[in-house]
């Protein structure tokens, strides 16, 4: 049976800089990306972006608004995954890496690193669009 699973990822901005994480893990390991990860059964979307940003990055969030969902069926080479994408705010915290991250840091918006895994490039592009 094919499923479709659901993802969250967190675009979260300071300063000119937009938080990214380095991929401890394939696919796209040692890539940048976005903190994120998949939804757990019985939680919300909402609950997701802020469980996984803590776990990724160990910073604590608040939602600030929804940037999108990006649900292309080849989208992420492990099959259909739809993903629900926040613009998050930091409450408290500095960022290190967690869990599957092997390293996380502010990243100048306007010097992003060539290797963004999945379509990651094109929702910090749509979501610095829409901040602006």
């Amino acid at each position: 049976m094919k499923v479709i699973r659901i993802t969250v990822d967190a675009v979260i901005l300071c300063e000119g800089k937009i938080l990214l994480i380095r991929r401890g893990k394939n696919p796209y390991q040692n890539f940048w990306a976005l903190p994120g990860g998949f939804v757990e059964y019985g939680e919300t979307t909402e609950e997701a972006v802020i469980r996984e940003t803590k776990e990724e990055t160990g910073l604590d969030c608040d939602i600030v608004q929804l940037v999108g969902v990006y649900s292309a069926p080849d989208r992420d080479p492990r099959g259909h995954t739809i993903s629900v994408v926040y613009l998050l705010e930091v409450r408290k915290g500095t960022p290190v890496a967690g869990d599957d991250a092997a390293d996380a840091a502010w990243v100048d918006i306007n010097d992003l690193p060539e290797e963004i895994a999945f379509d990651h490039a094109v929702i910090i592009e749509e979501a610095l669009s829409k901040v602006k």
